[in-house]
C-alpha cells in the first residue's frame, strides 16, 4: 500500500522534533525580558538545539542547576555565600557567568509628578520612614511600597548589597511581590505604588522610570558606571558541562559577536562592554559581605 506523502512528511517532521536538543533555562524574570526570548530563538535558528525558557526567579536558577534539575540558569545575583564566604549548600555546584549587565531603577505609576529620587531618600523609604508622596514633593497620598518576597530574590539582594551594603536589611514595605513580574503590573495600576526592578524588565512595561541623583538609566550611563545602581547579569551553569555539549555551545553564543549584537538592539549591555564598572560594583559588595569593614 503506497503511503500519502502527507503522512511521510508528518513522520519526518515528528521525527526531527523527537531528536532535537531542548535545554532547559529557568530562573531571573529580569534576564528573561532582557535578552533570553531573542537570544534563545537564534540560537535555535543557529543551532538547532531548543531553548525552553521558564521565569521563576534567580534562586530557583541558581538552585535547580546546582541540584542538576535543569540545563541552565539566569541569576541577576550572585551565590549566597556563608560567613567563610565560600558559597551555601544549596547554590554551590555552579558556575556563574556574567554576560550583561543591569540597573536597578525606582518606578512608580506612570501618572506620578516625581522624576527624581535620591540613595538617601530610598533608605529611608526603605526603613517606611517616608509614608506620604508630599516628603517627596508629590501630592498629599500614602506611599505604597512594593518589596520582593524574602531575602534571597536578585533584586532584594541586589537592593540590599547596593544600597544598603547589609544582605540582612530588613525593609518595610505596604506589599509583598512573588516576582518582579507581579511587582511591575502592580506599580502599573496603582497611582501610589512605587518599587524596584531592574531597567531592562521596565522599559516593557507601562511605567514611570525615576532618575536617580539626577540620572537616567540610559545604556550610556550604566555602560560607563555613570548610573549608580548597576549589577550583572548570570548565565548559571553546571560545574561539569561536558554532560551537555551544548550548555558551553549556548554560553559562547551569548558572549559572541551575534549574542552581544543581540542584546545590543534590546538596549542590554554586554558584560565585556563594561570591565571597568565592575571595580565600582566589586566595590559595593565587598562592603556588603563584610570584607571591606
Amino acid at each position: 500500500m503506497k503511503v500519502p506523502a502527507t503522512v511521510i512528511l508528518l513522520l519526518m517532521t515528528l521525527s526531527a522534533q523527537a531528536e532535537q536538543t531542548i535545554l532547559y533555562w529557568e530562573g531571573c524574570g529580569i534576564s528573561k525580558k532582557a535578552f533570553m526570548g531573542e537570544m534563545a530563538a537564534a540560537f535555535e535558528q543557529h543551532s538547532g538545539v531548543k531553548i525552553d525558557l521558564k521565569g521563576g526567579g534567580a534562586t530557583k536558577g541558581i538552585r535547580r542547576v546546582s541540584s542538576g534539575a535543569i540545563d541552565i540558569g539566569g541569576s541577576c545575583r550572585d551565590v549566597i555565600h556563608n560567613r567563610n564566604v565560600s558559597p551555601i549548600p544549596e547554590e554551590r555546584w555552579v558556575y556563574m557567568n556574567p554576560v550583561a549587565w543591569d540597573a536597578l531603577v525606582v518606578i512608580t505609576h506612570k501618572e506620578n509628578i516625581i522624576d527624581n529620587i535620591t540613595l538617601e531618600q530610598i533608605r529611608v523609604l526603605y526603613k517606611g520612614k517616608l509614608t506620604n508622596w508630599q516628603q517627596l514633593h508629590g501630592p498629599d497620598a500614602p506611599i505604597e511600597l512594593y518589596v520582593r518576597e524574602g531575602n534571597t530574590s536578585g533584586v532584594g539582594q541586589s537592593i540590599r548589597e547596593l544600597v544598603f551594603g547589609n544582605y540582612n536589611e530588613e525593609f518595610v514595605a505596604t506589599y509583598i511581590a512573588k516576582s518582579s513580574g507581579p511587582l511591575e503590573q502592580a506599580i502599573e495600576a496603582n497611582p501610589n505604588g512605587i518599587g524596584i526592578t531592574g531597567v531592562s524588565s521596565a522599559r516593557r512595561r507601562d511605567v514611570k522610570i525615576l532618575k536617580l541623583e539626577g540620572i537616567e538609566p540610559s545604556y550610556e550611563r550604566i555602560k560607563d558606571g555613570g548610573y549608580l545602581l548597576y549589577r550583572p547579569l548570570y548565565l548559571v551553569t553546571p560545574m561539569d558541562m561536558q554532560v551537555k555539549p551544548e550548555i558551553k555551545q549556548f554560553l559562547n553564543f551569548v558572549r559572541g559577536k551575534e549574542g552581544k549584537a543581540i542584546m545590543r538592539k534590546l538596549g542590554t549591555v554586554p558584560y565585556e562592554d563594561a570591565i571597568p564598572t565592575w571595580l565600582g560594583y566589586l566595590k559595593r559588595r565587598q562592603v556588603a559581605i563584610g570584607l571591606d569593614r
